[in-house]
């Protein structure tokens, strides 16, 4: 692939497939595409690998526009640096290896959604369906999920619960269909004031630190959006700085129609990508896998919400495809749905979250050498390939297969088509499109802004899966400079692997794989590059689930079933507590927390707080008691646990700072343990 430009015009190149007269099925052409700038007509010419002939046409029918620029964007951009060779040749190497395996199944069908239906859709996936519909009456749930969102995020779900009512009012009168803002209206009133995110900027601002606007004791938290203040206070002082403390909406709308946004462009010198910068956050990073899984539910809610109002904020469309069921393998390795491979490799190995043939195709590569030039770019012998593919589907389980037989770039290719043959993309068919349409937004900040939010949109087993996958490849991408696989190689293979989903129809790939071209691979480069902090929660997301068990939490205690459930209780637990108290108090001055460890030989221990003690600093603590057990365990594998209060469970990362984090959240329990994983 190649990309000129000049005054004159643009000149791309391209294999594509061709079935057409005179070119046997499967068979690929060229395409040249020369794009004169005149308003008239362009012209197409076709190379023939084939006859070695070149064609030449023109449309009159498909003017230029006036005031069509040609001003390249951020994709655009890399082509001028980044050969594409990588990607046609391995976009060549996969429709002859369809040519000669069972890799062609069957198409999935992306059903069309009728009016309303893919909002209706939206607000359900967002755990809003109750704002709808004959159960619409029941929210006080909804209520206070929705007194936690921020102006943007409230602006997306009114736009869709708008859609949906009017859908609504036409197919079913005789149902009571609340209207918008009658729903926002009663959620105003049950606060008195709607949340707006405006609570000062850190935990540590004034000497109330637990004292909330209507007088209560608890933490405050920060969403980024105090309108008191200028629109780029708040924003990150470099172009580097990644702000996960304000949402992305609130940015992207703070720089809306500022020339200041414009230094945020994404521009020229694609190639070398930012070195985008995650400031630590005292009261610690939270990854994927940290919270519990009531926490990470609502993650999910937010996650999707804040990417439709970031989409909303930007101008970009943003659709959930939706497939319909059909028929899939139920039993073997490839082409079978990850959920079933997990269930096998389940009863074979407990606890595994990644398929066993994904880990095994892994490492066979990695036990030879990752320096082998060429490594995931040179392909296997295709009738090799498929002749292993048949025998570990026959013998993999039953652990007779003979993996002396498999050369690696054979299990480099296996790989890859296990990752093709999936029934579903790895990425999802409700996703999917949503990750190639990245390359669709302005800001390189703003794209993986996005990516961060898709991954902790993915079912668990599909993330897991992508995490391992994305860690190997940049262990291939650490030996660059003797398998001569940069980032940008790496990325240029695998994304034809990843995007060019065969389960769509091959129609679909045909038209749109030259589009997709550059811009997923340079997706696919994110991805690699900061896959770290995109398997990071957002700080604001977190501080967003606290906020929503914080205010269920003060909504259960005004509940009055409860209330008669306790005086009934009342004198036996009074008693009981009064005992605790006393013993508590003793033991557990101001300014210390009690940390508990029932696994380790020091199973409790009062720790006093100060301004640099860290997490890590307790667990070693702990570990450095000299026990029997003890010496089973290391630091890397038991951490610090904040329990209770305003957030379910949550891995602390070692470097959190625990004063901070105790006045966030004073409640909480403090608990030692390994992490699952």
């Amino acid at each position: 692939m190649s990309w000129r430009s000049s005054s004159r015009g643009v000149v791309l190149t391209a294999y594509h497939p061709s079935g057409g007269e005179g070119d046997a099925p499967g068979g690929y052409y060229y395409i040249l595409y020369l794009k004169m700038l005149t308003r008239d007509f362009f012209w197409v010419y076709v190379y023939s690998r084939r006859s070695g002939q070149y064609t030449m046409n023109h449309d009159h029918s498909k003017k230029i526009p006036d005031g069509v620029s040609f001003d390249r964007s951020g994709s655009q951009d890399s082509l001028d640096e980044l050969s594409l060779d990588d990607y046609w040749k391995e976009l060549e190497n996969i429709h002859e290896t369809r040519g000669n395996n069972h890799e062609e199944g069957v198409a999935l069908v992306v059903k069309e959604p009728d009016e309303g239906e893919l909002e209706e859709e939206w607000l359900k996936e967002a755990g809003l369906s109750n704002l709808f519909g004959e159960s619409s009456g029941d929210s006080q749930e909804s209520m206070v999920f929705l007194s936690t969102l921020t102006r943007t995020q409230r602006a997306a779900v009114e736009k869709r619960v708008e859609t949906v009512t009017q859908t609504l009012r036409k197919k079913n009168k005789q149902h009571q269909i609340p209207d918008v803002r009658d729903i926002f209206r009663l959620q105003n009133d049950s606060k008195g004031k709607v949340y707006d995110g405006s609570e000062p900027s850190t935990v540590r601002t004034s000497e109330n630190k637990n004292e909330t606007q209507d007088g209560t004791k608890g933490p405050k938290f920060n969403l980024g959006t105090d309108e008191q203040k200028s629109p780029l206070e708040d924003m990150p002082s470099l172009d580097t700085d990644i702000n996960l403390e304000i949402p992305f909406a609130e940015q992207a709308a703070n720089l809306k129609d500022s020339s200041v946004g414009n230094i945020y462009k994404g521009g020229g010198g694609d190639t070398l990508l930012p070195n985008f910068r995650l400031p630590k956050d005292k009261t610690g990073t939270t990854k994927i896998g940290d919270l519990a899984p009531q926490d990470m539910k609502k993650v999910y809610s937010l996650a999707l919400i804040e990417l439709t109002a970031l989409y909303d904020i930007l101008g970009t469309e943003f659709k959930q495809q939706k497939a319909v069921k059909i028929k899939t393998k139920d039993s073997g390795l490839f082409g079978v749905p990850l959920s079933i491979l997990l269930e096998q490799d389940q009863k074979k190995v407990p606890g595994t979250k990644i398929p066993l043939i994904f880990q095994k195709l892994i490492a066979q590569i990695e036990e030879t050498t990752l320096e082998t030039e060429g490594l995931l770019r040179i392909p296997g012998v295709a009738t090799r390939v498929k002749s292993l593919c048949q025998e570990l589907e026959a013998k993999f389980y039953e652990g007779t297969f003979n993996w002396e037989n498999v050369k690696q770039h054979d299990a480099a290719s296996l790989l890859k088509l296990f990752i093709r043959e999936l029934p579903q993309p790895l990425l999802t068919v409700e996703y999917l499109k949503a990750f190639q349409d990245v390359q669709n937004l302005p800001t390189r900040k703003q794209q993986l802004q996005a990516l961060n939010l898709l991954v902790l949109l993915l079912p668990e087993a599909n993330r897991d899966t992508l995490k391992v996958l994305l860690e190997f490849l940049q262990r291939v991408i650490d030996h660059r400079d003797k398998n001569k696989m940069t980032l940008k190689n790496v990325a240029m293979v695998m994304a034809p692997n990843l995007f060019t989903f065969h389960g769509f129809g091959s129609k679909t790939i045909e038209q749109s794989e030259f589009v997709m071209a550059a811009g997923t691979a340079n997706v696919m480069r994110f991805m690699i590059q900061y896959q770290k902090l995109l398997w990071t929660i957002p700080k604001f997301i977190v501080n967003q689930v606290r906020k929503q068990n914080a205010e269920r939490q003060k909504k259960e205690k005004k509940d009055k079933a409860m209330k008669k459930l306790l005086k009934k209780m009342a004198y036996d637990r009074e008693k009981h507590e009064k005992q605790e108290k006393t013993t508590n108090d003793t033991d557990v001055p101001q300014g210390v927390i009690r940390v508990q460890a029932p696994h380790l030989s020091k199973v409790s221990m009062a720790i006093q707080l100060t301004e640099e003690l860290k997490a890590g600093d307790i667990v070693a603590r702990f570990l450095s008691q000299k026990s029997g057990n003890v010496q089973m365990l290391n630091k890397e594998e038991v951490f610090l646990y904040e329990i209770g209060g305003n957030i379910g469970e949550r891995c602390l990362d070692g470097d959190t700072y625990m004063k901070d984090l105790y006045q966030l959240n004073p409640n909480a329990e403090w608990v030692i343990k390994a992490k699952q994983t």
